[in-house]
């Protein structure tokens, strides 16, 4: 038995990741400048007769990662490949009236001195879980200031 992939396996690979579509697709008609989906080719393993490509998908709102799947799906398909999505975080889209929102401005302002940086991200967070089952539910995700992150 072969430990390789075939000529032919290969270069539908190949076709697969230069035709895969990587980094922004779409920004936010909502909020200017900001992402609302995205996709990353993370990691490509090779195996003996196969080969796993895994990528993040990442949007403000769901319907976006369903887009991304769903061009990832017809593209495998396109290659001969299977195509499995795993779990990943819903989206979570922006409020610009949230009352809580505007809360935490006012007690940070009081607190600091000085006025929050508020941005909005399309990145997983967990306010994107607690939004599901709790779809009324106002709330705010405050993160750390970081600097240099790569």
């Amino acid at each position: 038995a072969s430990l390789a992939l075939s000529a032919d396996s290969q270069q539908r690979l190949l076709a697969l990741l230069n035709g895969m579509p990587n980094g922004v697709i779409r920004m936010s008609d909502a909020v200017k400048g900001v992402v609302e989906t995205s996709l990353n080719l993370g990691v490509v393993i090779t195996g003996e007769s196969e080969a796993e490509i895994i990528c993040l998908i990442r949007s403000l709102i769901d319907s976006g990662k369903d887009y991304v799947v769903n061009m990832l799906i017809a593209l495998g398909q396109l290659a001969g490949a299977k195509v499995v999505p795993q779990s990943s975080y819903p989206g979570w889209q922006p409020d610009a009236h949230s009352p809580v929102m505007h809360l935490v401005r006012e007690l940070y302002q009081d607190l600091f001195s000085k006025t929050p940086n508020i941005m909005v991200i399309h990145a997983g967070l967990e306010c994107g879980l607690f939004k599901k089952p709790y779809p009324h539910m106002d709330m705010v995700s405050i993160g750390p200031t970081i600097t240099g992150p790569h």
